[in-house]
C-alpha cells in the first residue's frame, strides 16, 4: 500500500425523524460513496490520502447537522480491511482496485 494512503472506517448516525433529516441521510451516503465502499447501512471502509481525508471530512461536516448527526471516522492501521473477517451477507470489497462510482 502506498505509504500515504490510509484506511478509514465511517459510521454515521443521522436523525430522520423528519425529511430534512433523511435528505441528510441520503447525502452523507452520497459523500461516502464517492470515496469508499459501503459494507453495511451506514458504515463505509475507505482508502485515501491525507488531503482526500481532509476533503471528505469537510463535505461530512457539510452535510449533518451538528446538533442531531453523528459521523465517527476511525482510522485503522494498514491491511486491517485486507484481514477483516465477514460472516453472514457480508462484501469483500476491492479497495485497491477502481472504485466505480
Amino acid at each position: 500500500m502506498d505509504g500515504d494512503l490510509m484506511e478509514l472506517l465511517i459510521t454515521y448516525d443521522v436523525d430522520t425523524t423528519d425529511r430534512e433529516g433523511e435528505r441528510r441521510l441520503r447525502r452523507v451516503a452520497k459523500v461516502c460513496e464517492g470515496i469508499g465502499h459501503r459494507v453495511q447501512k451506514s458504515v463505509f471502509e475507505i482508502v485515501c490520502d491525507p488531503v482526500q481525508r481532509v476533503r471528505l471530512e469537510a463535505a461530512l461536516s457539510d452535510v449533518i447537522d451538528h446538533q442531531r448527526d453523528s459521523v465517527r471516522v476511525y482510522r485503522l492501521n494498514q491491511g486491517t480491511f485486507a484481514e477483516a473477517h465477514h460472516l453472514g451477507a457480508a462484501i469483500a470489497p476491492p479497495h485497491h482496485g477502481p472504485l466505480i462510482v
